[in-house]
């Protein structure tokens, strides 16, 4: 069942970022057939980010309760149906609500997806696989972008929620066929559904909270990236779709790179040395990113180059945090794996999406947002960790 597990779980964990990245170069479009802001238009990633992490606290118990299998199939169902809502909305709410309901599909399949990987992995083997899946998850900003934007050149912005509808069609038949039940026989799940004392002994284990806080640290880093990029290139410099596209997929397989490289450095330094170097590599992408600014052209192609390479350290970064930062935020919850699961993915998504929705607020420009975020959060940890007091914090657990 494990040698077979992977394709699967690839398949499924496609659904999120496709349905962040694939409408990344018709946002300009998007807020002009609207009227909206840029800032609105940006509120449609925030929105499904929100609902993605706020949903881990509803969904992830219920996939400790009744299985991980019936959840992936309600998820991708919601997935079909809320894509088709975002191509019909005649009006910027209904594309709003679309988002929120989106986010909560993907949430589901994104706990089965990593819950699966703690049900049947070691530690040390989830820390590889979930690499893996970030791979898998890393490919996507590589071509969604330049796929949504031949569909949008060709048939409109709409097209591109046609397509997650489509793929996720697939996704159904086949995960339907060939998912395994992957709950172990020890999980946790006696009692009500919701209670405090379910959370509790998982929000109560510093470990847990430190590397949690880590992941949200890289996801508010790469949400303010995509969110702020279309805007910055395409509305800012003056840069098109296609151009956009091409820049954007070039710092993806870089990033497909280092995602499928991860694993070798995991194997090699371990999951705490790996986590301080891609913290390492957030920080010096800020500051980077400030100098480039400072220094830098400011205006066509090569502005446009000087703020994507930072981009492209931040990238590796967050491909070398994410597996092994999961994996030592779940190690001790073995036998509730969905539920910490859940806590994992609301504090990285939701912290996440509340911090970059704040900074939105602010009258930075994209550059120095996105530096304020990857740069301060990774400074934050990093001080941390060369604390000896706070070592029970971050050294390295195994399961309970």
């Amino acid at each position: 069942m494990r040698r077979n597990l992977l394709p699967i779980l690839m398949s499924m964990v496609v659904l999120s970022p496709l349905a962040i990245d694939i409408y990344l170069p018709s946002m300009p479009a998007m807020a002009a057939e609207f009227s909206v802001s840029a800032s609105q238009i940006q509120s449609t990633l925030v929105l499904f980010l929100f609902a993605m992490g706020t949903g881990q606290l509803f969904i992830g118990p219920l996939a400790d309760r009744y299985g991980r299998r019936p959840i992936a199939l309600g998820g991708i169902i919601l997935y079909i149906a809320s894509s088709m809502l975002a191509a019909a909305a005649v009006e910027f709410h209904w594309l709003q609500l679309a988002r929120v309901l989106q986010g909560l599909a993907a949430c589901s399949t994104s706990i089965v997806v990593f819950s699966a990987v703690r049900d049947c992995f070691s530690p040390q083997q989830g820390a590889r696989y979930y690499s893996y899946l970030n791979g898998m998850i890393c490919i996507i900003p590589a071509l969604a972008p330049t796929l949504g934007g031949l569909l949008a050149l060709q048939f409109g912005w709409r097209s591109t929620f046609v397509f997650m509808s489509i793929y996720a069609i697939f996704i159904l038949v086949f995960v339907g066929y060939r998912l395994p039940e992957t709950r172990p026989h020890n999980t946790v799940s006696s009692g009500p559904l919701y209670r405090w004392a379910r959370y509790k002994p998982v929000i109560g284990e510093a470990h847990f909270m430190f590397y949690a806080i880590a992941c949200m640290a890289g996801m508010a880093a790469i949400l303010s990236y995509v969110s702020y990029a279309p805007v910055w290139l395409i509305e800012h410099l003056g840069m098109s779709e296609l151009t956009f596209s091409g820049l954007f997929g070039l710092n993806a397989i870089i990033n497909v790179a280092a995602c499928f490289i991860a694993p070798v450095i995991i194997k090699k330094l371990g999951n705490r040395t790996t986590v301080i170097l891609a913290l390492l590599s957030m920080l010096l992408a800020a500051v980077m990113q400030v100098l480039v600014q400072i220094l830098g052209p400011q205006s066509g192609l090569a502005a446009a180059f000087s703020f994507m390479l930072p981009m492209i350290l931040l990238c590796i970064g967050f491909a070398l945090l994410l597996g092994p930062a999961t994996s030592m935020a779940l190690a001790a919850f073995g036998e509730r794996a969905g539920t910490a699961t859940a806590m994992l993915g609301f504090i990285q998504m939701s912290g996440a999406s509340l911090l970059v929705g704040l900074v939105q607020q602010t009258n930075l420009t994209a550059p120095y947002a996105i530096a304020l975020i990857m740069g301060g959060m990774a400074a934050v940890l990093l001080l941390i960790m060369a604390m000896p007091r706070f070592n029970h914090w971050h050294q390295e657990q195994h399961t309970h």
